[in-house]
Parts: structure tokens; C-alpha cells; sequence
């Protein structure tokens, strides 16, 4: 993990830090402020202003290839090391942006699968290093996850980026998509998803949606202001 090879024609080398789920084995926030430090400064060193880190899902599904990615099974313990990581990685002048959000805790289907979660559940499992990471930490961007809770798409869900990331937390910066997480740019951006990446729902789909009322363009102003 760290800052890893960039996006240039020209991959740039980085130091490989240790798995976010050993540097969670030593309930040392120290470290996972050191770690923060060295990421924070190689991607600030080569001009960038982001890095899509740190990954704060719960470890749910003992066989998920990404595991390793985040700081294990407990909330707490999730959240403390990613508040020390975000401060670490902003105090360099990039924005760390925490992923995946949220209940992104399994490979198999992701991208399709369809997470039921009751809202104790949702609270006390799947979103307190979230909370802790945006309240605590400050960060400034938030990755959407690809899955579906309860019935919308990560980025498309008003439930999770506009009722809690926005409204219960006050989260005041930017909410990128996952990859290819887009699949409708009028419901993403009535949900509050300010950057869409892969395929690009917000080019063409957008204006048309401003044109004839179905998004207003009030929204597209706070997409570009955050």
C-alpha cells in the first residue's frame, strides 16, 4: 500500500507500506499516522492532489482478496487508525479521500450485489470509521462504493451521500464514484455524486437532464464548488 504508481504514461516508483490490516495489528495510530506522512508526501512530491485512501471497509467476508486494504473486523479500532492516517496525508496538501462508502465488504458480485442492512446495523458496524474519518479526521473526499444498499447504488443512493455523508455528518467535500459505479447520471447527481468517473454519465446525460428540469442546475454548482 501507499502512494503507489500514479496516474502517468510513466508509472512512478513509491514505497511499498505495510498491509492497512497489519498496521490495524498494532493498535498503533502512531504508525498509521507515519504511514500517512510518507503516502501524503511521495503523491504531493509528484504533483497530485488526491489519493483514493485510506479503505475503511469492515473485514465481514474472511475470503475477500482485499481485506488486506482495510484495518479489519472492528469499527472502533477502523476508525481511530484512519482518523490518524487522513490528518497525516492532509497535513502534506493532499486530500485523502476514504473508501469504499459504504458496506463495500465483499469482492464476489460487487458490482451487482444488493446489500440489505438495517439502519442499528448500518450505524454500528458498517459506517462508525466513515464517521470518524470525515467528523475527526476532516476528510475531503469520499469514494462511493460500487454495491447497492437497500435497493440504490452506492452512487446513487440520497440515503447515504445526501441524508447521512451530507446531513447527519456535514461532510463538506467532494464524492467521487467508484470506477465504473455510475449507472444513471440524473439519480447520481440527485444523490449528491459530484464526480463520475468511468463511463462518464455526467457529460452528455447532464445537460440534457438540466434541459428539460430533471436535475437542476443549482446541483452542478455545488458539484463544481466542493
Amino acid at each position: 500500500l501507499g502512494a503507489g504508481p500514479g496516474d502517468s504514461p510513466q508509472p512512478q516508483p513509491a514505497t511499498a507500506l505495510p498491509a492497512a490490516l497489519a498496521l490495524a495489528a498494532s493498535w498503533d495510530p502512531v504508525l498509521a499516522q507515519e504511514f500517512g506522512n510518507i503516502a501524503g508526501q511521495e503523491v504531493a512530491d509528484r504533483g497530485e492532489d488526491v489519493i483514493e485512501g485510506p479503505g475503511v471497509n469492515i473485514a465481514r467476508v474472511p475470503q475477500n482478496g482485499r481485506n488486506f486494504e482495510y484495518f479489519g473486523e472492528d469499527p472502533f479500532l477502523s476508525g481511530v487508525m484512519a482518523v490518524a492516517e487522513v490528518r497525516a496525508i492532509q497535513r502534506q496538501g493532499v486530500i485523502a479521500e476514504v473508501k469504499h462508502f459504504a458496506a463495500n465488504n465483499q469482492e464476489t458480485n460487487r458490482k451487482t450485489i444488493n446489500e440489505i442492512i438495517d439502519e442499528r446495523t448500518l450505524r454500528e458496524i458498517y459506517l462508525p470509521a466513515f464517521e470518524a474519518a470525515i467528523q475527526q479526521g476532516g476528510a475531503g473526499a469520499v469514494m462511493a462504493a460500487y454495491p447497492s444498499v437497500n435497493g440504490r447504488f452506492c452512487s446513487e443512493n440520497t440515503r447515504l451521500l445526501k441524508d447521512i455523508l451530507r446531513g447527519d455528518w456535514g461532510f463538506k467535500g467532494f464524492v467521487q464514484s467508484d470506477y465504473t459505479g455510475t449507472t444513471n447520471g440524473v439519480l447520481a447527481a440527485r444523490a449528491g455524486l459530484d464526480l463520475a468517473m468511468k463511463p462518464n454519465h455526467y457529460s452528455g446525460e447532464i445537460k440534457l437532464a438540466i434541459a428539460d428540469g430533471q436535475v437542476p442546475e443549482s446541483a452542478v454548482d455545488k458539484m463544481v464548488e466542493y
